[in-house]
Formats: C-alpha cells, structure tokens, sequence
C-alpha cells in the first residue's frame, strides 16, 4: 500500500507440539515431500472455482472506519475450458488515507495464498522452528524468507505450518515484500492465512486476515484486510468426444473395451 496523494476455520494459538523433533535427514525429507504435496495441490487448485470476497479498510485510532476498498470475484472456466477471473462487484474505493498499488494487488492474488511447491524451493531459505500444535493438527512450522528479491516479483517472508501427516500447509503467517524504487513509500501489512480440507484430500485457503498499522512516513495508519476464499467447486467439461464418421455418413461405435 502506498499513502495516498490526499492521504470451519482453523483457528487458535499455536503450542508447542508434544511429538519428537525429526533429525536433520528427516526435515531434508519433510521439505522434499511437503513441496510435492503442494506442487500437487496447486495443479488441483487450478481445477477448482470458486469465489473471491477481498476487502481493505482504513482505521481510526479507536478502531472503526474510515474508507474501504472492496472486490468480488469468480475465478471460473470459459466455455472453452480456460481458467479466468469474472469481478461481481468492485464499488468504488472509499479509501483516503492509502490507496492499494500493484503489490497489494500481486499479494492478494499470488503471496497471501502462498504455496511453496518444488520449482520455488531454490527461492527460499526454510528453516525448521518446530513442532506445533494448531488446536487438533500437529504440525512441523518452518521460517522462509526469499533468497534474493527480483524485480517486479513478489515473495512470501514468514512462517507455515504444515501438517505431520498430510505434509501440506495448513496456515502461513507473514507479509509480501518485494523491491521498491528508491523513493517509494509502499507498506504492505502482515497477514494470516487459513487452510482446510475441502475434497478429503488437499488443503484449500479459505480465509486471510489482517489487522497491521502501516509505518509511513508521514505518520502510522491502521488497516484491516479480509479475503474470504468460498464455495470451491470442481470442474467438469461438458465437452462431447465425437468420433470420425464413415464414408456413409455414419458415425461408427467406439471401441470396445478389452
């Protein structure tokens, strides 16, 4: 964010899980395994739709608001079968004292429902903190921060929890970051996000929060960010396999099964 030129969820405290620490072999392993798991959850994600509900709001200093920027979004198929995204509702923004830049918007899209699959493993440094206990899943958390920061790319810097037998994220704590010009007095609030199991089998974002103050320059500013990831759905082609016809005209049965 920049200053303006007018100016069922998983929830609870994380404990200290009760499970031994694997060696540094396993968390190798663990690593290895989980970014697969994830590498494998981002392909089936992008089979999904599903709704997006995105809102930001200045706060004054007791808390209540002062403008707000909101977005409603599908992430749906065309007829065609291409993945796109069809906005519901965007009003216009009330927002006076920020205004959201490119990174927010990169953020919202890409780093606040961070996956870390295989390909991305070579971006970060992953340190394992520990076994957690997040109310009923035991969980292994890992630090990760970007090795390097490129330009005009956005990157997760924070902490996930994955679960021990999943070996899947299942909440991640952090903010974006990024490059900045010089200059550039951009902000970007840390955040929570929240997973659950959605088919029985991989673990879905379904709810990011934020409740930050932004350090500008100009003074500090309250802000608060939702994005509710709702009502995911498989998709299924409706497309008809039609086989070659015969010189008659005809169209020939399909094979027979073996």
């Amino acid at each position: 964010m920049r200053l303006a030129a007018t100016c069922a969820l998983l929830a609870g405290t994380a404990f200290a899980g009760t499970g031994p620490d694997p060696t540094p072999a396993q968390i190798d392993e663990i690593i290895a395994k989980f970014s697969a798991k994830e590498a494998e959850f981002a392909v089936a994600r992008g089979n999904y739709t599903y709704r997006q509900t995105a809102r930001v709001m200045s706060l004054d200093r007791d808390g209540n608001p002062t403008g707000k920027w909101e977005e409603v979004a599908d992430i749906v198929f065309t007829p065609e079968g291409k993945r796109t995204e069809k906005v519901i509702r965007a009003p216009m923004s009330t927002l006076e004292a920020f205004q959201l830049d490119p990174g927010d918007i990169q953020d919202l899209r890409e780093v606040q429902p961070f996956v870390l699959q295989t390909n991305e493993l070579s971006k970060y440094f992953i340190r394992y903190v520990g076994r957690e206990q997040l109310d009923e899943i035991s969980t292994y958390a890992f630090a990760v921060k970007p090795k390097k920061l490129e330009k005009g790319k956005r990157y997760f810097e924070g902490q996930v929890w994955v679960d021990d037998k999943d070996l899947q994220i299942v909440k991640s704590y952090g903010r974006g970051v990024g490059l900045l010009k010089k200059g550039d007095d951009n902000q970007y609030p840390k955040f929570e996000t929240y997973r659950e199991q959605i088919d029985g089998k991989y673990w879905f974002p379904t709810y990011t929060i934020a409740n930050d103050t932004l350090n500008f320059q100009s003074g500090p500013i309250r802000m608060r960010l939702t994005v509710k990831y709702e009502d995911y759905k498989q998709f299924k082609s409706d497309t008809v396999i039609k086989y070659d016809t015969d010189e008659a005209g005809k169209t020939p049965p399909p094979p027979k099964k073996p």
